[in-house]
């Protein structure tokens, strides 16, 4: 193991360009750095996103509503540019104090509506539209469950495997390890719960799965962090059997478009303001 040299200083302080790839826009403050107006379209919500593991979610969500058939889940989805500071506008600071992706304003309510915080987007949409979240309390709770579950996770996964796997300017042997250990165990409770059962909270594809799959559905598949070689994402059989067969549902396909700028062309949709903008 490599030994670091660094000592903590008595008291913090920031230095400047310090934060690798993500030095331009990690600070240690809240609030907007500048004025501006989020742009509004024609449907009552209002998505502003990057698809991002998080952001994906709520696309796939809207989808999978609209593809049920509940036709006031017409959204317009606008493209937040985080590497370039666009979470940090007043607009955006507006709908989400934490300045992260994504946010949802619903203007189908007077006065309208900010949420934030992707699993709390989940549930609000699933509530509003009685959809994707059982109503039995067993069914409900196992749901809210794994969707916490998830809420809480992730951090380990995104900014802690992630980020020293992926992005940090320098390879530190200790925190990869210790984060990989935890992606690992992470996805061993998600492998033993699906030899279970099809889905997280039981037969039936809940916002569970949506928001679980976002991430670690497509972390073994090798679209997040290209890390499933790293991982041995194969010894999962149960975990990649669910990650497959939601990867093949239409509204999923349809919500990895929305607001993504990157990848293959035919893939990119950076906003949604129609169901056509995904033809």
């Amino acid at each position: 193991m490599t030994n670091q040299a660094y000592v903590p200083p008595k008291v913090w302080k920031d230095q400047a360009g310090s934060g690798g790839q993500f030095s331009k826009t990690n600070r240690p403050i809240a609030g907007p750095t500048h004025e501006k107006t989020l742009p509004v379209g024609k449907h009552p919500l209002q998505l502003y996103s990057l698809a991002t593991p998080n952001g994906v979610k709520i696309t796939i969500m809207l989808e999978e509503l609209l593809a049920l058939g509940k036709s006031e889940a017409e959204y317009d989805a606008w493209l937040i540019r985080i590497g370039e500071g666009d979470q940090f506008s007043s607009g955006f600071v507006d709908i989400n104090p934490n300045s992260k992706i994504p946010a949802l304003l619903d203007r189908s309510v007077e006065p309208p509506l900010r949420v934030f915080e992707s699993g709390s987007i989940l549930l609000y949409l699933a509530e509003k539209f009685g959809a994707l979240l059982p109503t039995d309390p067993a069914g409900r709770t196992e749901t809210l469950n794994w969707l916490f579950w998830q809420m809480g996770a992730a951090p380990y996964l995104g900014g802690g495997f992630g980020h020293f796997y992926v992005y940090a300017p320098e390879k530190i042997e200790y925190a990869i390890n210790r984060f990989t250990m935890e992606a690992k165990r992470q996805l061993d409770v998600l492998d033993r719960r699906l030899a279970e059962s099809p889905y997280l909270a039981g037969n039936e594809y809940s916002i569970a799965d949506i928001a679980v799959w976002s991430w670690y559905g497509q972390l073994v598949r090798g679209t997040v962090y290209s890390a499933a070689e790293f991982l041995c994402a194969h010894e999962y059989t149960h975990v990649q059997r669910w990650a497959e067969e939601i990867a093949k549902r239409p509204a999923v396909l349809r919500g990895l478009r929305v607001n993504r700028t990157w990848g293959e062309e035919s893939e990119q949709v950076p906003e949604r303001h129609s169901a056509s903008d995904l033809d």
